[in-house]
């Protein structure tokens, strides 16, 4: 691949990047909540269900943030847009190993 080339991926791909400040690492869960007693719909074995953000941290630490239904839909989005920020910036990390050499 020619320099040109490159750079011209490279600024495609970094013209496509999500806002930054609406990116999420971690991942949803849905989690069921049992009450020990006073609960009918947990004594019948049903319990309520929830989602939960669950993210890991150096150390093996982990942390979970229970979500309301209604913000579901944005931490989705907002992991998403993790996703992708992460694998656009392995693909320019790549176009500039080919940058970094002479050109031909």
């Amino acid at each position: 691949m020619k320099h040109k080339e490159a750079l011209r991926q490279r600024e495609k791909l970094a013209a496509n990047l999500p806002a930054a400040g609406e990116i999420l690492r971690g991942s949803l869960l849905r989690r069921t909540i049992r009450h020990k007693t006073g609960c009918a719909k947990c004594a019948t074995g049903g319990g309520h269900p929830i989602w939960v953000l669950t993210v890991g941290y150096p150390g093996g630490r982990t942390k979970q943030f229970s979500l309301r239904p209604e913000l579901k839909p944005q931490v989705e989005r907002w992991l998403k847009n993790y996703q992708k920020l992460k694998a656009t910036l392995e693909a320019i990390c790549e176009l500039n190993h080919v940058l970094i050499r002479p050109e031909e």
